[in-house]
C-alpha cells in the first residue's frame, strides 16, 4: 500500500489492541465516548466561542480563534500531502503553535509524537525511523541548538521524511513555516464541515507519547482519542476543573502531565483558559500567575523546591489566585509537601502516574495528612491495580511490592516493541510499571522508588526515596538524592548526593542522627554522603538517577579498582 507521491503507509500492525471484553466494559461504562479529541474542542468552542482559550507570550486566541487556526492549519496540513495516520514528530518548545498544530493534528487524524525540546539528533532520528515520520516540527530558533539544521540533516538521511516545519519567526529556507500553517482557515465554515466529514474515530490513535525512564532510546506509546480523552476529562474532574480554571503550562508540553493530567486538553475540555510559561524559571512563573491570575499549575519536585525557595526569599509576587499546586513526575518528599500551602498559600496535590497510562491523584478534600504523605489513588473504578513481590505474589496491603495496572487508558503494548512488550506486560495485559509502592488501607499509594531504585543492601531493601525524605530534615539540606553505591561485601550500600544550601554545612553524621533518632533500621543509614553544586537532570526534569549510579562507579574505581564487584 503507498500513500502520497508513492510513500508506503505507515505500520498499523505494531499497535496492540484492547482485548473486546475489555471495550464492552469501558463502553458501557461511558469512559469510552467514540467521539475524536477534536469534536470533544469544538463542542467546547461553539458554546463559549468569544471565551480566551489560550495565552502564550503576547498571543492571545479565544475559543473560535484557536479551532479556525487549527483547522485552518489541519488543511494546509492535507494540502502539503499529509492524510490520516501519518506521523509528525512534534519538537517544539512551549508556545502557542505547539497547542494549534496538535490540535490540528487531531482534527486531520495525523499522529503527533510528542518529543521533548532537549532530545537531538539520536533521539530524533529513531523517532522518525520508528514512527515512519513525514513530518518533523522543531523551533526556528533556539538560543543554544540549530534545530532546523538537525532536522534537515535527519530528512537527508531518512528519504520519507517529507517536511520539516519550523516554528518562530525566522524559518530557514526549504522549511514550512509554521505561523503561516497556523493562519484561521479562509472559509472556516467549508473548513469545518470537510474535517468534520473525515474526522477520525474514537477508537483511532490520536497521538503517540514517549516512554519514561533514562535507559535506552525512548519506545512509543499509542493514545487512542477515546482512551486521552477519558484521561484529560476525568484528571480534570478529581482536580475541579471548571470553566473559571486558568492552567500555567510551566513544564514541557510534550510530557503527559502538562498536556492531558488535566494539563492543556483538561483545561480546554472544560472551557478554561490555558496560560504557556516559556520556562518554570520562578520569576517567570510567579510574574505569570499574578498578571493572568492562575488558578492551577503543575510542577515537578526539583521545580517545586526552586519556587519554595523563591517564595520564601520574600520577591513579593501576589500568588492569592493560586488554589492548587500539582507534582508529580517523582516521589515529593513528605517535609517539602508540607512546605507547599503555607509557602505558596495553595492546595497541594500529588499526581502519580505514567505516559503509559495509570493516573493517582489525590484529593481535594483529603486530610493534611493523605495529602503530604501518599501519592493519591487510581481515578476511575476500573482501574486495576496489583501490588506484587519479586515472584509475582500479590503482597498484603502495607508491604512495599511492584505495581503491575490494567484500565481504559492504559494501552496494552508499546507500538512495535514486541520484544519490549514480553518483558513490560504480561500475558493478560497486565503493565509491569517497574514502580515499588506501599498501598495503604485507604488505597492510597505511597511510592517507595523504582525497583532498580531499590537499594539492596545484603538483601535488605532499602528505599531510596525513604533516605532522601529524611535528608531533607536536615536543615542545610537543599536537594537529596540516594542510589545504590557498589560494595564487595554487601553488593550494595547507601550513598547519599547533597546539595547544600548557600552558607551551610552538612556532614553525613548530621544525616544519620535524624534518622537515628526516628529509630530507622541501621541498615537503611547512608554510608557516604557526596556534595555536590547540582543534581543531574532527565529531560522532564527528573534526578537523573542513573548518571548518579554511574558518578559512584566512577568515584569509587579511582579510589580502589579492585574492590568494585563485577
Amino acid at each position: 500500500m503507498t500513500g502520497p507521491a508513492g510513500d508506503p503507509e505507515p505500520s498499523r500492525t505494531g499497535l496492540v489492541p484492547w482485548p473486546p471484553e475489555a471495550v464492552a466494559r469501558y463502553v458501557a461504562a461511558g469512559y469510552w465516548e467514540g467521539r475524536p479529541l477534536g469534536a470533544h474542542v469544538l463542542a467546547v468552542a461553539d458554546a463559549l466561542p468569544h471565551v480566551e482559550a489560550l495565552v502564550s507570550g503576547d498571543v492571545r486566541l479565544t475559543y473560535r480563534e484557536l479551532t479556525q487556526r487549527a483547522d485552518g492549519a489541519a488543511l494546509r496540513l492535507r494540502a502539503l500531502g499529509l492524510r490520516r495516520d501519518d506521523r509528525i514528530v512534534m519538537q517544539l518548545d512551549n508556545r502557542w503553535e505547539f497547542v494549534v498544530l496538535t490540535l490540528a493534528c487531531l482534527r486531520l487524524g495525523v499522529l503527533p509524537v510528542m518529543a521533548l525540546p532537549a532530545h537531538r539528533h539520536h533521539e530524533i532520528s529513531h523517532l522518525v525511523r520508528h514512527a515512519e515520520a513525514r513530518a518533523v516540527v522543531v523551533p526556528a530558533e533556539t538560543d543554544h541548538f540549530d534545530h532546523q539544521e538537525m532536522a534537515r540533516r535527519i530528512a537527508e538521511a531518512q528519504p520519507g521524511l517529507r517536511h520539516v516545519f519550523a516554528a518562530g519567526p525566522r524559518p530557514a529556507p526549504g522549511s514550512v513555516d509554521v505561523r503561516a500553517l497556523c493562519r484561521p482557515a479562509d472559509d472556516p465554515a467549508a473548513a469545518r464541515r470537510q474535517l468534520d466529514a473525515a474526522a477520525p474515530a474514537g477508537r483511532d490513535v490520536a497521538l503517540f507519547l514517549l516512554s519514561g525512564g533514562t535507559t535506552g532510546l525512548p519506545k512509543l506509546i499509542a493514545r487512542t482519542h477515546d482512551d486521552y480523552a477519558y484521561n484529560a476529562r476525568r484528571s480534570g474532574e478529581v482536580s475541579g476543573f471548571g470553566p473559571s480554571t486558568v492552567y500555567l503550562a510551566a513544564l514541557p508540553l510534550a510530557h503527559n502531565f502538562p498536556l492531558g493530567c488535566p494539563g492543556v486538553l483538561g483545561t480546554l475540555l472544560v472551557g478554561g483558559r490555558v496560560v504557556i510559561a516559556p520556562s518554570p524559571a520562578p520569576k517567570k512563573v510567579f510574574d505569570l500567575v499574578e498578571r493572568e491570575q492562575v488558578t492551577v499549575t503543575a510542577a515537578v519536585p526539583t521545580i517545586v523546591q526552586s519556587w519554595l525557595a523563591f517564595q520564601e526569599a520574600g520577591p513579593g509576587y501576589d500568588l492569592s489566585t493560586l488554589r492548587l499546586l500539582q507534582v508529580g513526575g517523582a516521589r515529593l518528599a513528605d517535609e517539602v509537601a508540607w512546605r507547599v500551602q503555607p509557602t505558596l498559600g495553595c492546595r497541594l496535590q500529588q499526581v502519580f502516574g505514567m505516559a503509559e497510562g495509570l493516573l493517582n491523584y489525590t484529593r481535594l478534600d483529603d486530610p493534611d495528612e493523605v495529602v503530604c504523605h501518599t501519592q493519591g489513588r487510581p481515578i476511575c473504578p476500573d482501574d486495576e491495580i496489583l501490588v506484587v513481590d519479586d515472584e509475582g505474589e500479590p503482597v498484603p496491603d502495607g508491604t512495599p511490592g511492584l505495581l503491575l495496572t490494567r484500565g481504559p487508558y492504559t494501552p496494552r503494548g508499546y507500538y512495535r516493541a514486541e520484544e519490549q512488550n514480553r518483558l513490560a506486560f504480561t500475558a493478560d495485559g497486565w503493565y509491569r510499571t517497574g514502580d515499588v509502592v506501599r498501598r495503604r488501607p485507604d488505597g492510597n499509594l505511597v511510592v517507595e522508588g523504582r525497583d532498580k531504585d531499590m537499594i539492596n543492601r545484603a538483601g535488605e531493601k532499602v528505599s531510596a526515596e525513604e533516605v532522601e525524605n529524611f535528608a531533607y530534615q536536615v536543615p542545610g539540606v537543599h536537594l537529596a538524592a540516594a542510589v545504590a553505591m557498589p560494595d564487595p561485601e554487601f553488593g550494595e550500600r547507601v550513598c547519599l548526593y547533597v546539595v547544600v544550601r548557600a552558607g551551610a554545612s552538612v556532614r553525613l553524621a548530621d544525616v544519620r542522627a535524624v534518622m537515628e533518632r526516628a529509630g530507622v533500621a541501621r541498615f537503611k543509614l547512608p554510608e557516604r554522603m557526596v556534595e555536590v553544586a547540582a543534581l543531574p537532570r532527565t529531560n522532564v526534569g527528573k534526578v537523573d538517577k542513573k548518571a548518579l549510579r554511574a558518578d559512584i562507579r566512577r568515584r569509587l574505581a579511582a579510589e580502589a579498582p579492585d574492590e568494585l564487584p563485577g
